[in-house]
Formats: structure tokens, sequence, C-alpha cells
């Protein structure tokens, strides 16, 4: 495990968990100011606090959380489901729901096909165990980006994806189907960072869940 100075190593995720979890940190005094997410910078120190900051991709925090490059890392809760990885996760944040969901075209065209249905997602994991659990033959699209436009163009004849508002579903004709579960954020810590740091780890916990209550969270 690296730590540099006797400081906590704390990871974030980048994208939309970014802003409120910088904006808690600031909160509990953690970070003096936020930082931008216009930023090239993925490190950052508080030399008062013994803090540093990491920012980077949200499939990769668990990981670094896992092996210890970082003591805690700030996640959504679909990651963790999505990975197998051994950490602990002692805090849901409560920001950033979403949901996780099957979605499909309003209107189900015959595709030909009687065997499978073929379900595009960036989630293979999870989608294998839902539709497992149901007992539903699948082919599984793996896909990183655009997800929703498979139906569109033949490609799969449902998704499974994160839906917030729902506004990009409805805008290329998809609905809901079934919600497989809700994510937020959560709080996850390294298992031996939580023994040998137990003391500040359980301060970290403490500090975040009164910042979540003086927050409104």
């Amino acid at each position: 495990m690296t730590q540099k100075a006797g400081n906590l190593t704390i990871a974030l995720s980048k994208g939309k968990l970014l802003d409120p979890a910088l904006d808690l940190l600031v909160r509990v005094g953690l970070l003096s100011k936020k930082i931008s997410q216009e930023s090239r910078r993925l490190v950052f120190e508080n030399p008062a606090t013994r803090t540093t900051i990491m920012i980077i991709r949200p499939s990769d925090v668990p990981t670094y959380v896992e092996y210890g490059a970082v003591d805690a890392g700030i996640v959504g809760a679909d990651v963790l489901m999505e990975q197998a990885t051994d950490v602990y996760e002692p805090l849901d944040l409560g920001f950033g729901a979403c949901r996780l969901a099957v979605a499909a075209p309003a209107v189900i065209k015959s595709n030909g096909r009687v065997t499978k249905l073929r379900v595009a997602t960036k989630y293979p994991n999870i989608t294998e165990r839902h539709f497992t659990h149901k007992g539903v033959p699948i082919e599984i699209i793996k896909l990183y980006g655009s997800i929703e436009l498979a139906p569109m163009v033949g490609l799969a004849d449902c998704i499974v994806d994160l839906v917030s508002s729902g506004k990009t579903l409805k805008a290329h004709n998809l609905v809901i189907k079934e919600v497989i579960a809700v994510s937020t954020a959560r709080l996850i810590v390294n298992r031996a960072s939580l023994k040998l740091h137990y003391q500040r780890v359980n301060d970290l916990i403490k500090v975040l869940r009164k910042g979540l209550r003086e927050g409104g969270l």
C-alpha cells in the first residue's frame, strides 16, 4: 500500500459523481476549495488535513482501493455490482441516484430470432445474473457508449443501462421494462487500511456521515 507522508488517499470517480463528491469533501473540511472538473491534474494534496485526492475512471476506483493504491474511494453502486472486488463498503452517500434498468423499444418488432434475447450493455455481469435468475436465455452485446442506439439499428432487442431522468431513452423511443437496482454513490475502503489506519478511516466515515446530515442528504 502506497501513501505519501502519512496522507489518507481517496480516489474519486470522474464524471457525474465528481462534483457532489467534491462538494462533500469541501463541506467537511477535507478540501480547502473545490477542484475544477476542467483541471488536467489528477492528484491533489491538502497538507492541512493530510489528505490526498486522486481523480480516476469510475471503473478503476474499486481496483485502486482493493489493491491498496488508495485507502478509500467514492464510486457508484453500479460499478460495485458489476465488479467482484474485495472492499469494505461502510457508507451509502446517497447522491448520484440512478436506476439500472432494462429498456426496450415501446413497440417491439419481430427480429426473426426465437432462441435468445440480444441485450446490449456495458454491464455484462449484472445483465447475465439478472436474466439467468429469470430463466431467460440471452446473448450479450458489450458496448461502451451510445448503448441506446443498439435497438434502433437492430443490434440488440433491449439494453441494460443506467437511467437518470429517462430523457435519453425517450429521445430514442425506448421505455423502461424493469428496474434491476437503484445505484447511489458509495464510500469504499481498503481492508488493510481499515486495520492499519483504523482511527483515521473511522474518522473519515464519521465526518462524511455528519457532512451528509448537515447537507440534507
